[in-house]
């Protein structure tokens, strides 16, 4: 099937006649079915399905003992990209999200620049939390290997006490290019963690960049780690990123580094004075602290804490988890339909021949994509009128 360049005009009165045909079958098919099957089916949604895979219902049960293997298993299972794994994952991670929860987990973002101290702290922090009694997960989410998509720091090498301790639980996983630093899964494998009965779920970063936004929407709280004599850093940190932090950190803050810590402290409180706050009713805080030492780390626990009890008492929590999982389902939505797009033989051969257009000149990238997705919508059309 030949497809012929559109002009913009065109294009819209394809998207949208593709749209309206869509439409049309949707409102027939319904109509033939009935409103009785839409009514059960939709009831059907809300009463809790039995798992069915045996491999599956192993997985979960053993998730729901606490056991750190199967909560592993689990994991690489909703990382995997097989067609049988995403399956099973999803009746993996449907039966984790019906289980219901003695007590809601905190999930913690944290994120900063390289050589800041991520992981360190983080060690430092879940240790302590350890020792208080409470069950820790770490998504350290790695930058990724463009050739083989693998992790090329491995937290979990970097983190040997936490990751081997009682109560702890570190996940190290490849990035694969995600913007934000944020594996496409993690939302799926911090749901997995919480029904193995972590309480606390802390999310680490590949470090400061354009899209920390994603960060920022499947956590409760969004922690900034930054560095004593940080004044040309603070001036690098985009005040997006400033301005989606509940807490700053001003980690390193020892020894000789102790003094300067304090003017950062001083010049980030400034600067945290002159934006407007996430949420009305908390005004985010900056506290020095000390890894390696211990320095603060009480502290910034009792922050935390605070929080976490403002969220609850103000009924700001349902309504953050709502936000979270809605925003991540359309991100989702958004990858999977680029997934369907890249794997469409047609889309896929039309697209090399305007890739080469765009190489030479011929025609600008805007053009180009808007060709491509007409290419889509028109092969989905014709796919859709056959059935």
């Amino acid at each position: 099937m030949s497809i012929m360049l559109l002009t913009p005009v065109t294009l819209m009165r394809r998207i949208a006649s593709a749209g309206a045909g869509i439409s049309r079958r949707a409102t027939q098919h319904k109509a033939r079915v009935g409103l009785c099957r839409c009514k059960r089916q939709q009831s059907s949604l809300h009463q809790q399905q039995p798992v069915r895979s045996p491999a599956v219902q192993s997985l979960f049960a053993g998730i729901k003992e606490g056991n750190r293997g199967s909560l592993s298993r689990g994991i690489t299972l909703v990382e995997s990209t097989r067609s049988d794994h995403r399956e099973q994952a999803r009746e993996l991670v449907a039966a984790c999200v019906r289980e219901p929860q003695q007590k809601r987990a905190m999930r913690i973002g944290l994120t900063g620049t390289p050589g800041v101290g991520k992981s360190t702290f983080i060690e430092a922090f879940g240790m302590m939390l350890v020792g208080r009694g409470h069950r820790v997960s770490v998504m350290a989410v790695d930058p990724s290997s463009k050739r083989s998509g693998g992790s090329v720091l491995g937290d979990k090498t970097r983190m040997q006490r936490l990751s081997v301790a009682d109560g702890a639980y570190v996940r190290p996983s490849p990035s694969r290019g995600t913007l934000g630093g944020v594996a496409r899964n993690t939302l799926d494998s911090i749901i997995l963690a919480e029904a193995g009965g972590y309480d606390v779920c802390l999310v680490e970063t590949v470090g400061v960049g354009q899209s920390e936004t994603m960060v920022s929407e499947m956590v409760d709280m969004f922690v900034l780690l930054m560095q004593p004599g940080s004044g040309d850093e603070l001036q690098g940190v985009k005040r997006g990123i400033m301005e989606l932090a509940d807490l700053v950190v001003i980690n390193k803050a020892d020894g000789p580094l102790a003094l300067p810590a304090r003017q950062t402290r001083t010049d980030i409180m400034n600067a945290l004075h002159l934006m407007v706050p996430r949420r009305s009713t908390w005004t985010p805080k900056a506290i020095r602290a000390s890894a390696t030492t211990g320095h603060n780390l009480d502290r910034i626990w009792d922050t935390v804490q605070r929080y976490f009890a403002m969220l609850d008492t103000t009924g700001q929590w349902d309504v953050l988890r709502t936000e979270q999982q809605q925003k991540w389902m359309w991100r989702e939505v958004t990858s999977l339909l680029l997934g369907a797009l890249e794997r469409n033989p047609k889309t896929k051969e039309y697209s090399r021949t305007l890739e080469a257009e765009v190489s030479a000149g011929r025609l600008p990238p805007t053009a180009a994509a808007e060709q491509i997705v007409a290419a889509f919508l028109s092969s989905f059309e014709l796919s859709s009128s056959i059935k």
